[in-house]
């Protein structure tokens, strides 16, 4: 349950193809690992900078690693595009992301605790107001930080980030 909300959270649960076929709680998808859908985002700076938040430890899965810029499940109903959005201005504070683009999808997989994921990116320069609830700290990190930080300390970050930052990289550099 959202510590902020007093209703239990609602997600659709897909198909291999992303066609909804059920709804469940955030518990129940979770601990039957039912294929649903999630967001995450990617902020940069001008320097060309990302930045990292690090997941509260009130977080039902990977509390205290860290993570893309803000993440987060879609609602029942709802369409990736606005999750992510709506995920940016509940996580950072950020409401009017400048270049706001849908980078790549992905299929279910364990690496992404079975969601459906579509990776944005977007550009803002902060500062950024973090939930509490939801972020313990963030920090601009250059990728080339990143990416050695990821080699030397992988336990630091959640699964998640680990591949969608590698097929981000593998994209990027063609």
């Amino acid at each position: 349950m959202n510590p902020q909300s007093p209703t239990i959270e609602q997600f659709d649960i897909v198909d291999g193809f992303d066609r909804v076929i059920g709804r469940a709680s955030r518990e129940q998808i979770h601990k039957k690992k039912l294929f649903h859908r999630a967001v995450h985002i990617f902020v940069f700076n001008s320097d060309g900078a990302v930045f990292l938040q690090k997941r509260s430890m009130n977080k039902d899965t990977a509390p205290g690693k860290w993570v893309s810029s803000c993440s987060g499940h879609v609602d029942s109903g709802e369409y990736y595009y606005d999750a992510a959005l709506r995920e940016l201005g509940e996580e950072i504070g950020l409401y009017d992301p400048k270049e706001f683009s849908l980078l790549f999808i992905d299929r279910p997989r364990p690496e992404t605790g079975y969601e459906h994921v579509h990776v944005f990116q977007c550009y803002a320069e902060g500062p950024f107001r973090l939930n509490k609830s939801e972020v313990s700290e963030g920090k601009w990190v250059m990728p080339d930080r990143v990416n050695e930080w990821v080699d030397s300390s992988p336990r630091d970050f959640a699964w998640s980030f680990v591949y969608l930052w590698k097929r981000f990289l593998k994209m990027n550099s063609k």
